[in-house]
């Protein structure tokens, strides 16, 4: 336990950001950091709960009292061999988890939560800055090849703890640079891909092989990785949009949010991007379809691009402030929340549904028309009901679909191997992350669907353990995660 009476005596203080007002004139990170007295007392609050609930909401079974403890007592060292016993980046959950450990907080059942996210952050970054984050090549070598195909946040942990397991691993990635959506996806004002840089430098200097622009199913077959390698990772991820059928949807001008925020972090790693001025939302009207995260990193992004005006739409209701008799304590609590891009500006607009898109004759999108909407549930499922004669307009010359994402892209990789696909189309695997194919294993949302950025951590981690068993007489791997 940190400071005994430390839960009594603190209030919450939510992390740092930047002032908007030059945030927007950038794209540097939002974050900014807490003095170290300010940290030092949020650390502080963490409690002797007992059970901490924190570790039963994180897939990755993070000691959570463990380093909030170290923190408040400055054991920083400590603090970050504790951090970085159950998870393989922590400067990438400290940026961009939700922290569903914080939702099950003991002390949120009468105050605030404590702000583990937020120190998190500053163990591994205080971590980086003392030198502390070095390569761990392994002490001996197995003799076997691991390929890991997909190098985002599943891919990478896998690729990690099986390197140091002593197996010789081969990441093969389909676009230009390594980082899967922590490169193409995630907003550069929400991290800056030297963060990401600086960790994968980690990864090469302990001996872990990269290979990208190389699609395998198109470049090179399965079978033809299962002849080379003695065991494959499939970690390419949940990556087919949810497209939105409706009148008008082949306008020039609407487009996936994914697409968009790739094209923007091209841009920002100097690319020259041919349609960037027909994506670009700068003196648009832009509608942006889906009030999830990447609905807000296209949010902030526009707003950097110098959006006229921004409408973010949701079919579902707005949120209550607070947890309603049906989401108890510890469940993630389902409320309405402001992120950093939220603050900057714009319009949320809920329980509304797209109608369809309006083009002039050039057929380029000029409105968009919109229909209020009734929610029911009726047997876990939802519907919606048209409200009569609220049918209504916005000015729309940029629309970008971000209403998640259906699973897996079945084309190329999935159809020429026969992998067996489970009811919600993600490749099927048994208790030991196996896949129906022979010497390949699966992991993140390749096999879990759309999720988040700590299960795909978690995910690598156990699936790495299973290979290493499948590979060595003497397996090397044990992850406290579940």
């Amino acid at each position: 336990m940190a400071k005994p009476t430390g839960f009594l005596d603190v209030r919450r203080q939510k992390q740092p950001y930047r002032p908007v007002a030059k945030r927007l004139l950038d794209w540097n990170q939002v974050l900014s950091d807490y003095t170290p007295e300010e940290l030092n007392l949020q650390a502080a609050r963490c409690m002797d709960c007992g059970i901490p609930f924190c570790h039963e909401a994180c897939p990755l079974g993070n000691l959570i009292p463990d380093w909030n403890d170290l923190v408040y007592r400055e054991q920083w060292s400590e603090s970050n061999d504790r951090l970085h016993a159950t998870n393989n980046f922590p400067e990438f959950t400290g940026t961009l988890c939700p922290a569903p450990c914080e939702g099950s907080c003991v002390l949120g059942l009468t105050e605030e939560s404590v702000t583990i996210k937020a120190v998190e952050l500053a163990i591994i970054d205080r971590a980086f800055d003392e030198s502390w984050i070095v390569p761990q090549p392994p002490t001996s070598e197995s003799g076997k090849l691991v390929a890991v195909v997909g190098s985002g946040p599943a891919g990478l942990a896998g690729a990690q703890q099986l390197r140091r397991a002593g197996h010789r691993v081969t990441v093969y990635e389909r676009d230009d640079r390594i980082g899967g959506l922590l490169r193409y996806g995630i907003p550069e004002f929400k991290m800056e891909k030297w963060i990401l840089d600086r960790r994968l430098q980690q990864l090469r200097d302990e001996g872990i092989t990269f290979e990208a622009n190389i699609n395998i199913g198109v470049d090179v077959t399965l079978d033809e990785l299962r002849r080379e390698f003695d065991a494959i990772l499939l970690a390419g991820g949940a990556t087919t949009p949810r497209d939105l059928p409706v009148p008008g949807r082949k306008l020039d001008g609407v487009y996936f949010a994914m697409d968009f925020l790739s094209m923007q972090n091209r841009l920002c790693e100097g690319d020259v991007v041919p349609d960037k001025e027909s994506m670009t939302a700068k003196n648009k009207h832009v509608v942006i379809i889906g009030g999830g995260d990447t609905g807000a990193d296209c949010l902030g992004t526009v707003h950097r691009q110098g959006a006229l005006s921004v409408h973010n739409l949701e079919v579902m209701p707005k949120p209550p402030d607070r947890r309603g008799t049906d989401n108890p304590w510890p469940e993630w609590p389902d409320i309405y929340r402001v992120s950093a891009a939220h603050e900057e500006g714009g319009d949320r607009i809920y329980s509304v549904s797209t109608k369809q898109f309006v083009g002039n004759d050039q057929g380029e999108v000029k409105e968009l028309e919109l229909v209020e909407v009734a929610t029911q549930i009726l047997n876990s499922k939802q519907s919606y009901t048209e409200l009569p004669n609220s049918t209504h307009k916005l000015p729309c010359d940029l629309a970008l679909l971000a209403m998640g994402f259906l699973g897996p892209e079945q084309s190329g990789l999935i159809q020429q191997s026969g992998l067996e696909l489970d009811h919600r189309s993600n490749v099927k695997r048994d208790d030991r992350w196996k896949t129906s194919v022979e010497q390949v294993f699966v992991a993140g949302d390749m096999q879990r669907g759309q999720s988040l950025i700590v299960w795909a951590i978690a995910d690598g981690r156990a699936a790495a353990q299973s290979i290493d068993e499948f590979l060595a007489a003497t397996p090397q791997l044990r992850v406290s995660n579940r």
